[in-house]
């Protein structure tokens, strides 16, 4: 990647680190799951209310490195407004993301390009994939705290 497009790429991150999108407790959610990595520290809860099969309003709040902050800021991006099925496949897209090193085709997660070279570190991939991990727990209904462990 040539280094115009890996600084446009920090910047992004950074962006979103820094000024998160619907970083913010909903006064009503109908789900709400909590996300560990204990490895970087990292703890976000994610809300979702919901409308039907529809992802009325998605938001997150909690600490974390700049790496979880910008994925959890882009995923509610991306997730805002989606059907639920959507919105598992989006998910599913993102962990092939860096899993497999699959691009992902949805321009909802073109914003989760700017993270796809978190893959050359194994160990900050899951501050990368907690926000969404903790967003399926929300949509599956678990309850329950969910880690990177």
């Amino acid at each position: 990647m040539n280094s115009g497009l890996l600084d446009i790429y920090r910047q992004k991150v950074l962006d979103h680190s820094r000024n998160p999108h619907n970083m913010r407790q909903p006064a009503r959610a109908d789900r709400q799951v909590t996300g560990f990595n204990p490895l970087c520290g990292d703890k976000l809860t994610v809300f979702l209310t919901l409308e039907g099969n529809i992802i009325k309003d998605v938001a997150f709040d909690g600490s974390g490195c700049a790496i979880s902050l910008a994925a959890a800021s882009m995923m509610t991006d991306a997730l805002q407004g989606q059907s639920v099925d959507r919105a598992g496949e989006l998910i599913q897209e993102v962990h092939a993301m860096f899993g497999e090193g699959a691009v992902p085709h949805d321009r909802r997660l073109a914003d989760m390009r700017a993270l796809e070279n978190v893959r050359d570190y194994p160990s900050r991939i899951k501050c990368a994939t907690l926000p969404w991990t903790a967003v399926q727990a929300a949509l599956d209904d678990s309850g329950k705290q969910v880690s990177t462990e």
